[in-house]
């Protein structure tokens, strides 16, 4: 498939950038699949009438966010689109369908533990009383994009391994009659673990993307406490912001 590429000479921005921007734009919008090829660096160069290292230097700045891959013998391949998950009260399953990236499961945890006081204070429950632990490896096109920690109250619902290998917890609890109405979330960063970095198959030490959420039904019982980890590479919040009036 021949990509429309163009530059603006007489625009400020730099060259390389508006080639990067296009393709990622491509990558994004699925004019570039995952396990496309990209045309050599000559052939782009020559066809944009831009010079090697400027066409290098857009195709390596997609190869250091992880949509490109240089594969000795192949070319320049697109790995995937990274995922640009808005802020709101949605799954990463609901998510990565949107994103049309083929997401899968793998459950690792699945059982009945005592509360910690974390939890405890999360879910408004006593310490030590049961609470459902969930642990899940989200993958998506085959590669690890997030481990999911979660833990419900005990009772809420039926956490099934199987169907939550074939589906969101999302859309388990409304299945099963629970409104999602609201979620208390923050977002940070961290170095991964060996254990993590193994999981997500990312070096040790590498940044990691992190999430904790306490999500409310409609009566304001709090229904789910997660902790998650992303692969940044893969993975980025949305925010919108508003100028307080």
């Amino acid at each position: 498939m021949q990509l429309e590429l163009r530059v603006d000479r007489s625009s400020p921005v730099p060259l390389y950038f508006q080639l990067s921007q296009q393709l990622e734009a491509a990558i994004e919008h699925g004019a570039l699949t995952p396990g496309s090829l990209l045309g050599n660096e000559i052939e782009l160069a020559a066809r944009l009438g831009l010079s090697r290292p400027t066409v290098r230097q857009a195709i390596q700045s997609l190869v250091d966010k992880g949509l490109l891959v240089r594969r000795r013998g192949v070319g320049t391949q697109v790995v995937h689109s990274q995922v640009k998950r808005p802020l709101e009260l949605s799954s990463l399953y609901d998510d990565l369908e949107a994103a049309g990236q083929r997401p899968a499961t793998t459950v690792l945890v699945n059982t009945v533990v005592p509360a910690s006081a974390e939890v405890a204070a999360a879910l408004a429950v006593a310490e030590g009383s049961e609470v459902h632990r969930v642990e899940r490896l989200r993958l998506a096109h085959g590669e690890p994009m997030a481990y999911l920690s979660n833990h419900l109250p005990s009772g809420l619902l039926d956490l099934d391994t199987a169907q939550l290998e074939a589906t969101g917890l999302y859309r388990m609890m409304r299945s099963a009659g629970i409104t999602l109405h609201s979620a208390r979330q923050s977002i940070g960063a961290r170095a991964a673990t060996a254990a993590e970095a193994e999981r997500l198959a990312e070096p040790e030490g590498a940044p990691l993307l992190t999430m904790r959420r306490t999500t409310f039904d409609d009566t304001g019982r709090a229904v789910e406490f997660g902790d998650h980890i992303y692969r940044p590479a893969r993975y980025s919040f949305e925010f919108q912001l508003l100028v307080r009036p």
